[in-house]
C-alpha cells in the first residue's frame, strides 16, 4: 500500500487561488481548497455573480453544498421554493436538492464550500484564467462536463 502523505494547512489572501472567469458571464471565481492544493475531502472558493447573472438551477447527485453570502441579496430557489437572502445569509444544500440563484439587483459574492470535491474542477473545464477569451460551449457541452462531477441542470 502506497503512504499517504499528510496535507500542509496555508493562508490565501482574498486574491489568492486559482482564479478563473465564468464561462457564462464576466464573474471571478477564486478556487481556494481543492484536491490540487491537498484537499481530497472538501473544495471550496469565492464566485462573484454580476448583476442578472444568477446561477441556473441544478443539482448535484453526491455532494452537499454551502453558501456564505459576502456581499449582495436577491432570491436563493431551493426544491422550488424561493427564499430571500442579503448579505451574511448562510444556504445549506444538501446532495440531490435542486437549487439556484437570482440576482436581479444587486451582484453576489458568495463563498461556496463542497464535499466531496467535484466543482473545482467543473470550474477548470468550463471557465478560463483572466486574459484568455471565455470558452464557448454550448448548453450540452455544459451538460456533459457537469454530469463528468455528479451534476446536471434542468
Amino acid at each position: 500500500m502506497e503512504a499517504q502523505t499528510e496535507a500542509q494547512g496555508y493562508v490565501l489572501g482574498a486574491a489568492e487561488g486559482e482564479h478563473l472567469v465564468h464561462y457564462r458571464n464576466p464573474g471571478n471565481i477564486f478556487i481556494k481548497v481543492d484536491p490540487v492544493r491537498g484537499s481530497s475531502k472538501v473544495a471550496c472558493g469565492t464566485q462573484q455573480v454580476p448583476i442578472g447573472a444568477g446561477i441556473p438551477i441544478h443539482r448535484h447527485f453526491d455532494t452537499d453544498e454551502a453558501f456564505y453570502v459576502l456581499d449582495g441579496g436577491g432570491t436563493f430557489i431551493l426544491n422550488d421554493v424561493h427564499h430571500p437572502f442579503e448579505k451574511g445569509a448562510t444556504i445549506f444544500i444538501p446532495k440531490n436538492s435542486w437549487h439556484g440563484f437570482a440576482n436581479p439587483d444587486s451582484e453576489l459574492l458568495l463563498l461556496w464550500i463542497v464535499t466531496p470535491t467535484g466543482l473545482d474542477a467543473f470550474f477548470r473545464e468550463t471557465c478560463s484564467p483572466p486574459g484568455l477569451p471565455p470558452k464557448q460551449l454550448t448548453r450540452e457541452q455544459v451538460n456533459q462536463i457537469a454530469r463528468k462531477y455528479g451534476t446536471e441542470y434542468r
